[in-house]
């Protein structure tokens, strides 16, 4: 990977570790916050390579509330048992009142 790809990465990192718990946010959220707004799979590519970087990867979803990245985590519901037992409430692989949950680093930070 190139040295500002990598760059890119962490700072995507520094993000998703600010994300309260209980709270989730998403890929485009993330993109926007770090002014890259149009990068919103490149967010999802950091990501999919959190592993053992102590990232609540979880916690990021896509702008509609889809668990889209659950696929990359060890076990079938992984991503949604890590939700839920945050108080969460995921039903069909989407987070039931997302806007309740959502945090936007935008605003927040």
């Amino acid at each position: 990977m190139k040295p500002e790809t990598l760059n890119f990465f962490g700072k995507v990192y520094q993000v998703a570790r600010l994300i309260p718990y209980g709270k989730v946010t998403s890929y485009g959220a993330i993109a926007n916050y770090l002014g890259a707004a149009k990068s919103a799979r490149m967010v999802g590519y950091a990501m999919n390579g959190s592993g053992g970087k102590d990232v609540p990867a979880h916690r990021v979803v896509n702008r509609k509330g889809l668990l889209t990245g659950k696929f990359h985590f060890d076990g079938t519901n992984l991503m949604q048992q890590l939700l839920e037992s945050e108080g969460i409430e995921v039903v069909d692989n989407q987070i039931q009142n997302f806007e309740s949950v959502f945090w936007d680093p935008s605003k927040e930070l």
